[in-house]
């Protein structure tokens, strides 16, 4: 088990930074732009997820970053930023409550998936 958890904490501090970025950048488009919560957590996300991709094939999967590894977790878990996004603006939920939500989703999904789908490891 503590195998595939390995490299969470490196990415949960990772998570951390990325989350304040989001969030930031959340609130900016959906209160002052006045942008519905599914558009500001897309373009949220993908902001943070520069930062996060860069930082996490560094330092949690010490993995090389490739363009097309890149575009599938922007794809993957864009669409995910934006699902829970709409999510929020259907069920008229409070926007902390939604960033919120896609934050915690986002931090098992997205190690997950860049662990076992992004970042793996190819036989030789």
């Amino acid at each position: 088990m503590s195998r595939l958890w390995k490299g969470f904490s490196s990415y949960t501090v990772i998570g951390v930074a990325n989350t304040l970025i989001h969030w930031q950048i959340f609130f900016l488009l959906s209160v002052a732009a006045e942008f519905r919560q599914a558009v500001s957590n897309l373009a949220a996300f993908c902001v943070a997820a520069s930062f996060s991709f860069y930082m996490n094939a560094l330092f949690t999967f010490e993995h090389k970053m490739s363009v097309g590894g890149y575009l599938l977790f922007l794809a993957a878990m864009g669409a995910l930023s934006y699902g829970v996004g709409h999510f929020g603006d259907a069920w008229r939920l409070h926007g902390l409550l939604t960033v919120a939500l896609f934050s915690a989703l986002s931090l098992v999904c997205g190690f997950l998936f860049s662990k076992y789908v992004v970042f793996r490891e190819r036989a030789a």
